[in-house]
């Protein structure tokens, strides 16, 4: 039997498409600036985390993100 694809809010086939080619068409330089980019960002951190917390903390971001855009 096929299994229909789920996709996350806001997300379609067309959507993962385009990143996809996004990412596959990058030169090795634009993805560098892209992760320095990513990596200079005062308003962020980056940490490691433990694979089976990441759910929970995908929900934290989620909530986050419904205050602030409320």
């Amino acid at each position: 039997m096929k299994r229909k694809n789920q996709f996350p809010p806001g997300w379609d086939e067309q959507r993962v498409r385009e990143v996809l080619e996004y990412y596959e068409n990058q030169t090795d330089e634009e993805a560098a600036a892209e992760h320095e980019a990513a990596l200079s960002r005062p308003d962020h951190t980056l940490m490691p985390i433990p694979h089976e917390l990441v759910p929970q903390v995908h929900q934290l971001l989620a909530e986050h993100e419904e205050k602030r855009a409320s």
